[in-house]
Formats: structure tokens, sequence, C-alpha cells
């Protein structure tokens, strides 16, 4: 039997392949997300939920015993202290199920976010300025 993998292409298909009350959760960080980042668009990116401005601001991912959320090594960086509760990796920090996610932290975290991605959008605008007025 070919049994193929989902290919996620919302947001919402993502999180509606969970249990309620993983869905409520994913829903509250959706939420949060977007209060930090109004102007980010949803999408999937490598199979996981973002929300993307210039470039991927930040994933999440639902797992069996915990959230996951993916703010790049810039964002776990900046919020080394506050994340070190947590379990976590160069880029990756997971919040336990069982427990409410630091709505306010990640709020914080996409804020930071949003401010690498406009940086980083400005520095290429630039190198593509001047890139083309060399003779």
């Amino acid at each position: 039997m070919d049994s193929k993998p989902v290919r996620f292409v919302s947001i919402d298909q993502y999180i509606a392949t969970f249990p309620e009350t993983t869905q409520v959760i994913l829903e509250e960080l959706r939420a949060a997300i977007h209060a930090a980042a109004p102007e980010a668009k949803e999408t999937i990116s490598y199979q996981m939920p973002a929300f993307a401005l210039n470039g991927i601001l930040i994933y999440f991912a639902a797992h069996k015993n915990h959230i996951g959320l993916y703010p790049t090594a810039s964002g776990m960086q900046a919020f080394a202290a506050e994340l070190s509760i947590y379990e976590t990796s160069k880029g990756a920090v997971r919040f336990p199920i069982d427990q409410p996610l630091p709505l306010g932290l990640i709020g914080q975290i996409v804020k930071h976010r949003i401010a690498d991605d406009l940086q980083r959008a400005a520095a290429k605008a630039a190198k593509r300025k001047h890139g083309t007025t060399k003779t």
C-alpha cells in the first residue's frame, strides 16, 4: 500500500491534524505571533507553520510532549536567559505541552526577529543599490 505523507498547504490544515487540546495551544501560539507581527504572512515551510515578512521570522510545530518554537539562532541568543528554563538547542526551544506557553516572551522573540528581518532586508537592498551603481 502506497501511503504518502500529508503535504500541508495552510496552518489551518496543519493544526487540524492534532487533538483538540493541542489545537487550542497552537491557536494561542498563532494568535500571539499575529499580535506581535500583524504584517507577517502565514506560510508552510519545511512542512511546519511559519510566519514571514522579507524572510521567515519564526516556525512552530507540535510534538507529542512539547510545542517547538524555531526562532533561528539569533532569536535564541537574544533570549538565552529567559529561555534557559526550557529545553533548547541552537535554533529551537521546546515548551512542555502540559504547561502554559510564555506568550509574552514569544511576542518579544517575534518582535526581535522582525527587527533582524528588517535589518537583513535593508542590508540586501543597500547591497543591490550599490551593486547597480558601479561602473
